[in-house]
């Protein structure tokens, strides 16, 4: 089969599963997720996933019972279920199914547990991207992984409608993150991030990216960086876990970046060695 999902040990085709009416995550976003791409059925980065999974649904206070190990075994079985070349891996677990009421529910409430496994494509590293800027006005927990998108939804359809890839959230000159990717730049040398603060998520191929830089003897800074800094970098970069990481040529219609182009490959070669020989490799 080309995909499967699995709900609280059921597991069938994903247009067959249902959820229950009560589930928490329908009415209040009351979950939390995480996701990574499989190649030839093996999932990449896994136990870094599940490491930010079990920190977010810690953080929200979600009674999830499943160990990482068992967390793991799961998703690996169900990707070793499904054919073909790539797919997105996504999993997400909900404070349980509960008639509508702000507060937790009673004590002893399970917590809910989806995931699918379903074909994708991921972004060549040689594809360039255009941004625009937008306001940030999401929650201030955005470490956690949480189903609260809306914000991001509206945020994408406005990307959509004026023609770019992704939006660079600000809070006022301040640079955030995108709607569902890490901002980072390369600026005299050194790869540039925002700090890994309470405003951004913690992206697993941001991380990954500063550690291979650090592998590699680029110098790495991890500090706040301002929209004025953003549009004067040597590069500019989008990186999450459906692309790794790409080149931006433009934001809000001004041309970007296009200065350490060779840095960038090192970085993206090294990382895409790093993704081949860990999903070609890895047994279960």
């Amino acid at each position: 089969m080309q995909s499967i999902g699995y709900y609280n040990g059921k597991t069938g085709p994903i247009d067959q599963l249902t959820v229950p009416f009560t589930d928490r995550g329908l009415y209040f976003g009351d979950g939390v997720y995480d996701a990574t791409t499989a190649a030839g059925g093996v999932p990449f980065a896994i136990d870094d996933h599940i490491d930010r999974f079990f920190n977010s649904f810690q953080a929200v206070r979600i009674p999830f019972a499943m160990s990482k190990a068992e967390l793991r075994r799961l998703i690996c079985d169900l990707c070793a279920q499904v054919e073909g070349d790539c797919h997105m891996v996504y999993w997400q677990t909900t404070r349980g199914c509960a008639l509508r009421g702000h507060a937790f529910p009673p004590e002893g409430t399970s917590a809910n547990l989806l995931i699918y496994i379903s074909p994708c494509q991921m972004t060549p590293p040689e594809q360039i991207l255009t941004l625009m800027t937008a306001e940030d006005i999401r929650h201030h927990m955005l470490n956690v992984k949480t189903l609260n998108l809306l914000p991001n939804v509206l945020t994408a359809q406005l990307a959509q409608e004026n023609g770019v890839d992704e939006v660079v959230y600000h809070r006022g000159n301040l640079v955030t993150e995108g709607f569902h990717s890490n901002i980072m730049m390369i600026k005299d040398g050194a790869l540039c991030s925002p700090p890994a603060d309470n405003w951004i998520l913690p992206g697993i191929t941001r991380k990954h990216l500063i550690q291979l830089a650090n592998k590699l003897g680029i110098p790495v800074k991890e500090e706040a960086i301002t929209l004025d800094q953003l549009f004067d970098a040597d590069e500019v970069l989008v990186t999450n876990s459906g692309a790794l990481c790409n080149k931006v040529s433009h934001i809000d219609g001004k041309p970007v970046g296009g200065k350490a182009g060779e840095l960038v490959r090192r970085l993206q070669e090294a990382y895409a060695q790093w993704f081949n020989e860990e999903t070609r490799t890895q047994t279960f």
